[in-house]
C-alpha cells in the first residue's frame, strides 16, 4: 500500500512457454519490477510436470524475484497444452496468485467445460492480509473457443459461486482474469451482475475498465500480431479486474484502471496479452469481516 492509501492490483496473461519464453521471462519479470504490483493474478503460468527435474514454476521465480508471496493452481488436465508445446510433457500450465502480503489461505475451484474439450480450467482463491483486514482475491482462465460462449456462462457461474462461498474479509471481493470474451459478451455482462441477472445471488462486480481513461487503448490481446484483430478494428479487450461494491467507509473504492505490459523491452514483447492495473482504496484501521 503507498502514501495515498490504495493498493495496486494486477491481472496478466503470460503466454505460457510459447513465442522464445526464455527471453520473454526476462521482459516480463522487467515489466513487473517497473509496474510494481501489491496483488497480481497470473494466468497459462508454466510449471515443470509433477517429478520432472528441475521442479521449476514461473510465479516461484518471479516471487522470488520480487519479494512476494504466491500460491499456484495446477491444471488437471494438461494434453492439449502439451501437444501444442510440440508434446513436451515435462512442463504443465496453471493460474497464479502474487501478494506483497501474506496469504492467509488458499483455495481452488474446477470450472465445468459442458459437452465441448476439457481444457482443466481452474479458478484460483487467495485471502490476502493487507492493511485493515483480509482482502478476499481471485484469478481465473476461461475456455478460449468463438463458439464455447455457453461453456464460458457456466463457468463463471462457477466462479461466482466460488466467490460467494470465500469472499469473507474486510475488502469486497477482487476477481481478476483472463475471461476470452469482449464486454459485452454474455458471459462477461453475467458475472458483472448489473447488466442482467448475476450469476450468483446479490454478487455484483465492477469492472474496473469503467474507470479508465477512455481514451487510452484498451486492447489486451493479441500483442504479439500487431496487426491482429478480432471482433472490430480493434484489438480484443479480454482480461478484466472486477471489484465488489464498496464498503460503507470507502474500502475498495476502484481509483484507476490502464493497460499495461504492452510495450516491448529491449525489443522483446512479454506476452501476447496486455496487463490491467487498478489502484483500490485500502483501510488503515481493522474492520470486521
Amino acid at each position: 500500500m503507498d502514501a495515498s492509501g490504495t493498493v495496486r492490483v494486477m491481472t496478466w496473461n503470460l503466454w505460457w512457454r510459447f513465442g522464445g519464453w526464455e527471453r520473454r521471462r526476462e521482459a516480463i519479470a522487467r515489466t513487473l519490477e517497473r509496474e510494481r504490483p501489491d496483488i497480481l493474478g497470473l494466468q497459462e503460468v508454466w510449471g515443470s510436470a509433477e517429478g520432472a527435474e528441475p521442479a521449476e514454476n514461473l510465479a516461484g521465480w518471479l516471487a522470488d524475484r520480487l519479494g512476494m508471496h504466491w500460491a499456484w493452481s495446477r491444471s488437471p488436465v494438461q494434453d492439449r497444452w502439451h501437444k501444442r508445446n510440440g508434446g513436451d510433457t515435462s512442463v504443465d500450465v496453471g493460474i497464479a496468485v502474487l501478494s506483497r502480503y501474506p496469504l492467509l489461505e488458499t483455495a481452488e475451484r474446477r470450472l465445468p467445460a459442458g459437452d465441448h474439450p476439457d481444457d482443466g480450467k481452474t479458478a484460483l482463491y487467495a485471502s490476502i492480509d493487507v492493511p485493515g483486514g483480509p482482502l478476499p482475491f481471485f484469478t481465473t482462465h476461461l475456455n478460449s473457443g468463438l463458439d464455447e460462449s455457453a461453456v464460458r456462462c457456466a463457468q463463471v457461474r462457477e466462479v461466482a459461486a466460488f466467490v460467494v462461498e470465500r469472499a469473507r474479509g474486510a475488502y469486497p471481493p477482487v476477481l481478476t482474469g483472463d475471461f476470452n470474451a469482449e464486454p459485452d459478451f454474455d458471459e462477461v455482462r453475467l458475472i458483472r451482475g448489473y447488466q442482467c441477472a448475476p450469476a450468483a445471488r446479490g454478487l455484483v462486480l465492477l469492472d474496473a475498465w469503467r474507470f479508465a481513461d477512455p481514451g487510452l487503448p484498451r486492447g489486451t490481446w493479441n500483442l504479439a500480431r500487431q496487426d491482429a484483430v478480432t471482433f472490430g478494428r480493434e484489438q480484443s479487450c479480454i482480461d478484466y479486474i472486477l471489484v465488489g461494491a464498496p464498503e460503507p467507509d470507502g474500502r475498495g473504492v476502484i481509483r484507476t484502471a490502464r493497460r499495461a505490459g504492452h510495450l516491448p523491452v529491449d525489443g522483446v514483447q512479454p506476452s501476447d496479452h496486455a496487463a490491467v492495473v487498478a489502484e483500490l482504496t485500502l483501510g488503515g484501521e481493522p474492520a470486521r469481516a
